[in-house]
């Protein structure tokens, strides 16, 4: 690769660009352990979905990985799934998110963050080469209607264990106020991390709804939280994409199409 021209760049490709050079100089060798951690708390989501993302990361993740749900709720997951509780604090929801930042969670090395509406599409390894030692975190999809979003979307996020425990510290310290002036965990990040991340490439985390599919539609009739598209799309995700993320309506298991139904659900 030719010497990179940063003049027609932003500052977020040109950083990109420049990690791609230095990989085809030498290969990033992952030596920390790997582990892959998601979030359950309530009844929104039930113990299917830990599984279905846990077989999901099985089939597309070659690196030796442990895989860690942090919920109130262990009963129906599978065994291989190992669990950490809740932390001791009056939040909920998505809220509880910040925990994972502590430098109290019990595990070490790099942590990769999954929500659990979302379906593994392909492999997960290049997600653990790209900017080893970065925060890295999707640019929010509201990407498609602004080309210029660079806001976060916590989809997915990638860190070192520990290495933000400031962030859970403030929201610890501040999580009242903090609830009360935004409207969710990724704003928090954002406000304190903005100027300290890497985005993925938007090619690999893509929306299924907004960026896969053609028409994002929903039927009519139904209610926020049990949303259908109005059509059925017979449509696959592109080539580099690994993760396809269920933000907003319909959420995986009310998505009839066909490719979601033949890969979300682990079948034995």
């Amino acid at each position: 690769m030719s010497k990179l021209d940063k003049r027609h760049l932003s500052k977020i490709e040109f950083r990109r660009l420049q990690h791609k050079k230095n990989l085809e100089k030498k290969n990033v060798a992952i030596t920390n352990p790997v582990n892959i951690l998601c979030l359950k708390h309530g009844d929104k989501y039930g113990a299917n979905y830990v599984n279905n993302l846990y077989h999901g990361v099985s089939k597309n993740l070659s690196i030796h990985h442990k895989f860690y749900c942090l919920t109130d709720n262990t009963d129906g997951l599978n065994p291989n799934i190992h669990s950490i509780p809740l932390p001791q604090i009056d939040v909920s929801g998505w809220w509880y998110k910040p925990y994972i930042f502590s430098k109290n969670i019990p595990l070490q090395g790099t942590i990769l963050y999954i929500d659990l509406d979302v379906v593994i599409t392909g492999p997960l390894d290049k997600i653990f080469s790209y900017y080893p030692l970065s925060f890295c975190i999707i640019r929010d999809f509201n990407r498609v209607l602004r080309p210029t979003y660079n806001k976060f979307n916590s989809s997915v996020m990638k860190f070192a264990h520990g290495s933000l425990d400031n962030l859970w510290q403030k929201f610890l310290y501040h999580y009242k106020s903090l609830i009360k002036k935004l409207p969710g965990d990724q704003d928090f990040i954002f406000q304190e991390q903005k100027n300290n991340a890497v985005f993925f490439p938007n090619e690999w985390i893509m929306s299924w709804k907004w960026e896969i599919r053609k028409n994002r539609k929903f039927a009519p009739g139904g209610l926020r939280g049990s949303r259908k598209l109005a059509t059925i799309e017979n449509v696959r995700p592109p080539e580099d994409c690994c993760i396809a993320v269920f933000h907003g309506d319909p959420n995986p298991h009310l998505c009839d199409d066909p490719y979601i139904k033949e890969t979300w659900i682990y079948k034995e």
